[in-house]
């Protein structure tokens, strides 16, 4: 039991830490000069929204 126990909360650590990278990494690229320069003259906007979309701190 102990041994699915671990494994159990090592998936779950892993999606955490997915999460956080992906949405740190999808910030970044979005706060770049670059990401403003390809946003602004070839208006591409990411359309997949997520379920960090609701969240307060967001700016959009």
């Amino acid at each position: 039991m102990g041994i699915i126990l671990s494994i159990f909360y090592s998936f779950v650590g892993l999606f955490i830490l997915y999460i956080v990278i992906e949405t740190a990494v999808r910030k970044g690229i979005n706060s770049s000069i670059i990401g403003q320069f390809l946003e602004n003259n070839y208006g591409i906007k990411e359309d997949k929204k997520s379920f960090f979309d609701d969240d307060l701190d967001n700016d959009k």
